[in-house]
């Protein structure tokens, strides 16, 4: 993957278990929030694993020039709307089927309100609007909170203890969706993803950026998951089929212990660059078992290491990134 149309084509190539999934699936998908950083790859991979026996409808406000067209050029039925707006919400289309991808993290601090506006009201009015259809919403990881490195993670089952308003908030849209499961019988069910990455954003893009430009790297969050975004993509919408009342709920992450400054050093190591470290490894992190998806859906088919060579090159080559970086870092939760 040396080029953008590389990346985004290998980011929408459907598996074979994809493509049967969808095809027992009835009706059109809708995809709120598919100008979003996981929303084009999404929009394209249901389009490919669909071969056009679907409508797949993207709503977005579509903030970046020229995305809503080509969306509407690779065959997605486009809807240009803010569906925080009542009126817009109220009139979008029907649809059987419902991906729920907006969502609000960075700029929290000072703005918390408007994060749980996002995050847990607008939810519900979502909910409310598609009463009915199969909801596939995605949620987070950070709903959990800090365990020990040698827990194995968080399983779905584990209690939650979110931290700070953006964990918090994350929290309240899955209680609220939950409410209108159940109240409405609506399926739903709730994908807890940390942490997607890709060659333009993600924790190896922080940190490859860290090591090229010799910023220190704060080994405090010493281990993270991750995860190849086109597999997180795959099982949201494979997902689809899991929904039910109560909802079903599943981590979506790597089988893998990543070791922040393993990682560095093999960046460091790919770019002609020694890390610099600031601090230790503390002993809990933010860490998801997906053994649940993995038994579902399979491996992610890059691996760490794979990943790792992929982002090296693609930093070192000057590759354009989204510029958001993740703040895996932060153990306070103020993002």
């Amino acid at each position: 993957m040396r080029t953008t149309a590389e990346l985004e084509e290998r980011l929408a190539r459907p598996s074979p278990g994809l493509v049967d999934d969808l095809g027992r699936l009835d009706g059109d998908i809708m995809i709120l929030g598919a100008g979003g950083k996981l929303g084009p790859s999404l929009v394209r991979l249901a389009l490919n694993a669909s071969q056009g026996d679907r409508r797949v409808i993207a709503v977005s406000r579509f903030s970046e020039p020229g995305l809503a067209q080509a969306l509407q050029d690779e065959g997605a039925t486009v809807v240009a709307a803010d569906v925080a707006d009542e009126r817009a919400l109220r009139d979008l289309p029907d649809a059987p089927n419902v991906v729920f991808l907006v969502g609000a993290k960075f700029g929290t601090q000072g703005r918390e309100h408007a994060t749980w506006f996002t995050n847990t009201y607008l939810p519900g009015r979502v909910a409310d609007r598609f009463a009915g259809s199969r909801i596939a919403a995605l949620s987070t990881g950070n709903v959990y909170p800090l365990v020990p490195v040698t827990s194995g993670g968080s399983t779905e089952d584990a209690p939650v203890g979110p931290v700070g308003d953006y964990a918090m908030s994350c929290l309240g849209r899955e209680r609220v969706l939950t409410h209108f499961a159940e109240t409405t019988g609506t399926p739903l069910s709730l994908i807890r993803l940390n942490y997607a990455v890709e060659l333009r954003y993600g924790v190896l893009v922080d940190l490859a950026q860290k090591v090229l430009a010799q910023e220190p790297i704060d080994l405090a969050t010493g281990q993270v998951n991750v995860v190849w975004q086109g597999y997180a993509n795959e099982v949201t919408l494979r997902s689809l089929l899991l929904a039910g009342v109560p909802p079903y709920v599943l981590n979506v992450t790597g089988p893998e212990l990543i070791s922040v400054r393993q990682a560095a050093r093999a960046l460091g190591a790919a770019l002609g660059k020694e890390p610099v470290f600031t601090g230790e490894e503390a002993p809990t992190a933010l860490l998801s078992n997906a053994s649940r998806c993995h038994r579902l859906y399979g491996y992610p088919e890059l691996t760490p290491a794979e990943l790792i060579e992929h982002t090296a090159r693609w930093v070192a080559d000057g590759g354009p990134l989204l510029g958001k970086p993740t703040k895996f870092e932060r153990r306070d939760g103020r993002f």
